[in-house]
This record gives C-alpha cells, structure tokens and sequence, in this order.
C-alpha cells in the first residue's frame, strides 16, 4: 500500500473541516464520559465501563480510519498504467491533458490534489483528501462510526440536557443562544454554554453523518460510485461489489483498519468488468 507523501489539507475549507474532526471529536468524547455518563451510570459500575470501552472502541476506528483516508495514496501516477491492446477497451481510456498521460476508466483529475484519482468518488473535505479505489473502505468505516458515535452521544446528551437539567436549559433564551450560536459566546462565556455548543455541534454532525451514509450507501451497494452515468456497468452483485470496497476480508474490516484486506481489482483496467456485466446481460 502506497502513502501520500504530502496529506496535509491543501484549501482553507479542507483546513478548517478537518481541524473540526480533530479537534471537535476528542472534546465530545471527554464531555461524554466526564460530564454525561456519570449522571447515567454510577462511575465504579460496570455499565458505565462498558459504556467507556464502546466509546473508545468508536473514537480509535474513526480516528485510524479518517487518518488513513488521509495517508493512502489512491492516484493514478504512482501506478504502472497499461493500456488494453484491445482497441475496443481502449476506447474506456482518456487523456488527461493536465496530467499529460492516458487515464483509466473511472479515474479523474482532481484540481485540489493535482493528480488524475483511480476510481474517483469524490473529495472529502475532513480528510483533505480524494476518496478513491484505495481509501474507500476508509471512507467508508470513518462515516459509518462518526454516524453511531455521534448517534450515541446524541441520545444521552438529549437526556441530559431537556431532561436532568431542563430547568438550566428548557427557556426561551436556550432557543436564542441555539440560533444564534456566536451572539451566545460573545455575550457569555460560561461552561454551560460551551455544554451547549458541543451537543449543537453533536446534533450537527450526527444528522450529516446520516445523510452521508444514505447518500452513498446506494452507490457502493451497486457497484457505482458519486456522479457516475454508467455506474450499471459495474454493478457484479451485492457480495462482489461490497468486496470491490472493503476487500476479501470485507467481513473483519469494520474491527480495525489495520486489518490487510486485498482489493480484488487493481483500481486501473475497470474495461474488463464492463465487459463482464455486459456479458450477463
């Protein structure tokens, strides 16, 4: 597996989205078990350190995943690009006129990264980085935990702040500050405020994450990937296409990503699986 010699953040946006995730995400996870948790769960009970180690569990598969999103190399000049002799193939390959080389199926030419992506999905601004045949499984599983931690977080902290302390925070002046988030800092900087501003933050993140996974999920399920015309061309079935993402070992990934699971294509002659699910037809 190749490593992005240079994956840093290359655009204020990306900069910014991704310090949110690196910031942002610690903070709420020691609110959770300092702050929340401790009203649940008696702190030398055993719920509340299975509740700990789930959190745990769920902060490092985010963190590895969205770091390794960030540090594979998933670009088409690192690679040894035969083209097919077949001319027909061929015909599914372009020519980059930034990159000065020809490009496989599926790949484009990121003007972010400066570089032609194998299987380009899509740029993630919180990893700063292009999401493609490489890094997907990362995407993938960087998502999908931040969609449940976030989830989680959200349920207890709903409790914890209309519930167990709705005499602090039930008021009208509770709405304001959550409409107006900065007049709320600016006009008092308090810990209950900085409280609020992390579960607004909770609530954001959880209903993205959500909507992430509902937008691409589709995609992944039949075989396609973001902004692709053809995208039917490429659907092998569920089991097959699910395994062009997470690998062959696609059933032990979601515990680590440091679990190896081989990619059955190599991200380059995507002609051949046209050819295939043509034939099926």
């Amino acid at each position: 597996m190749r490593l992005r010699r240079k994956f840093f953040p290359r655009t204020l946006r990306d900069i910014g989205c991704c310090l949110m995730m690196i910031i942002f995400i610690p903070i709420t996870f020691v609110f959770e078990l300092t702050v929340v948790l401790p009203e649940f769960h008696a702190t030398n009970g055993t719920i509340y350190w299975l509740t700990c180690l789930f959190g745990i569990f769920l902060l490092f598969n985010l963190k590895a995943n969205m770091l390794a999103c960030m540090l594979v190399d998933t670009s088409a000049r690192t690679v040894v690009l035969m083209p097919p002799t077949n001319e027909r193939q061929r015909l599914y390959w372009r020519y980059c006129s930034v990159c000065e080389m020809l490009a496989p199926p599926r790949s484009w030419h990121c003007n972010i990264c400066d570089t032609c992506i194998l299987k380009r999905d899509h740029h993630c601004g919180f990893t700063g980085s292009c999401i493609g045949h490489q890094n997907h499984r990362y995407f993938v599983f960087f998502v999908l935990y931040l969609a449940i931690g976030a989830t989680y977080a959200a349920i207890y902290n709903s409790i914890y702040f209309w519930w167990l302390h709705s005499e602090s925070y039930v008021n009208w002046f509770t709405a304001i500050k959550i409409v107006f988030p900065m007049f709320m800092l600016c006009l008092d900087v308090s810990w209950q405020n900085f409280y609020l501003l992390i579960y607004m933050l909770n609530i954001i993140t959880s209903a993205y994450s959500i909507v992430l996974i509902a937008y691409h999920a589709p995609f992944i399920i039949r075989g396609g990937k973001d902004c692709e015309r053809d995208a039917k061309r490429y659907d092998l079935g569920l089991q097959r296409n699910l395994e062009m993402v997470l690998g062959k070992r696609m059933h032990l990934t979601w515990i680590s990503p440091f679990i190896q699971s081989e990619l059955p294509h190599d991200g380059i002659h995507w002609e051949n699986v046209k050819d295939e699910t043509e034939k099926r037809r």
